[in-house]
């Protein structure tokens, strides 16, 4: 077994289901501190994070992993052809919760980092490591708070690699260079409640909602541009009425998302919506929730380190996308760092049987090393 897939077992067999570490940073830390890293704990609310780093022996840029050690819960357990937390390898595949998203790229990374220092002990520039255990949770004590405090410490991250599993078929074929932003809606739209029997005593809000719903999914809110495609809205829950066949109720409640890109703002999409809603003549309450910005690192050093490393482990060329969900780059972008996600493969995230193949990990600590020895070399 490499040193890679143990340390990758040896994390995936810590139960650390969102917000809970149980173990996971002091595991990564002390390997860390043994190759030169100095850290600073930073734990916020019922949140651990971690900020560790090493100093070159001159000028050049902070490079900085990020990543979480914080897991999605696993669901039925009886489910799992091998127990979540047991690390089971067959015919090739690491199995179990983390294994992609993301223990395996956690030691990926750390012994990339171990292997690349022993070749440069005097690397230019330094190296860090933002860890959180609240990625997968709402991201209020995470990596957000690091970001704080590391602007409150007048530092500023350079380059930033993501460990999020990117890949799609073979690791490294996709890395994110970008993500769009994501703008939640909680819409409430009132009526008057009353019974069925009787509608011209009462006001279906259903009703009245139906056609300006319909509107805003017809909508065509912005055409997309060369990194993103154009912004998408969707409804993610409806919730109305009484439980009874013969009440018109009096509210109805609907839960909906924006996944936008550059080409528009969050203002100019709750604008645009404010008017739908208007022209229908809908009495309501919107609340609107803003939990990411679209960001894009579109060419510079860092992505052409990414390219130029899985070019070389793997022998092909990778493709940028923006597609996807968000992550903790949405935090770390705006400081005007250069943030590029390289992982695992994506396919088996949040699911029973969450596996990676084991030689990937591998692959990727090879990519993570190389892309250090093109920036900091």
């Amino acid at each position: 077994m490499t040193p890679t897939i143990q340390l990758a077992s040896d994390l995936i067999r810590l139960r650390s289901v969102t917000p809970e570490d149980a173990g996971c940073m002091p595991m990564m830390v002390e390997r860390l501190e043994k190759i030169g890293f100095k850290t600073t704990w930073l734990r916020r609310g019922d949140t651990d994070n971690f900020w560790a780093v090493r100093e070159g022996s001159n000028q050049g840029p902070l490079f900085a992993f990020a990543g979480h050690t914080d897991v999605v819960p696993t669901g039925p357990e009886d489910n799992w052809r091998h127990p979540p937390f047991a690390a089971h390898i067959e015919e090739g595949y690491l199995y179990g919760r983390g294994a992609a998203d993301m223990k395996g790229s956690l030691a990926a990374m750390v012994v990339a980092c171990e292997e690349f220092i022993a070749k440069h002990p005097d690397h230019k520039g330094r190296i860090a490591f933002l860890i959180t255990s609240d990625e997968e949770g709402p991201a209020h004590n995470g990596t957000v708070k690091v970001v704080e405090w590391l602007e409150d410490q007048g530092e500023k991250i350079d380059c930033c690699l993501v460990g999020e599993p990117s890949s799609t078929a073979c690791v490294g074929d996709v890395i994110k260079n970008g993500r769009r932003g994501s703008l939640g809606l909680e819409l409430t739209v009132y009526g008057i409640q009353g019974h069925v029997a009787y509608p011209h005593l009462a006001e279906n809000p259903i009703h009245k909602l139906a056609p300006a719903l319909a509107e805003l999914a017809a909508e065509e809110w912005d055409k997309g541009n060369d990194f993103f495609p154009a912004t998408s809205f969707q409804v993610s829950n409806i919730n109305g009425g009484t439980g009874a066949t013969n009440v018109i109720p009096g509210e109805v409640k609907v839960v909906c998302n924006w996944r936008f890109s550059t080409e528009t703002t969050a203002g100019e999409l709750e604008e645009r919506t404010r008017a739908i809603l208007d022209k229908h003549g809908l009495k309501y309450t919107a609340d609107y929730k803003l939990s990411g910005q679209p960001f894009l690192t579109a060419e510079g050093p860092l992505v052409e380190a990414a390219q130029a490393a899985i070019r070389s482990v793997a022998g092909f060329d990778t493709q940028l996308s923006t597609a996807g969900g968000t992550s903790d780059g949405r935090f770390i972008a705006p400081t005007g760092a250069q943030v590029v996600e390289l992982g695992p493969v994506n396919a088996t995230i949040h699911k029973v049987d969450e596996c990676v193949k084991a030689e990937d990990l591998d692959k990727l600590k090879d990519m993570y090393r190389e892309i250090l020895s093109r920036l900091l070399t």
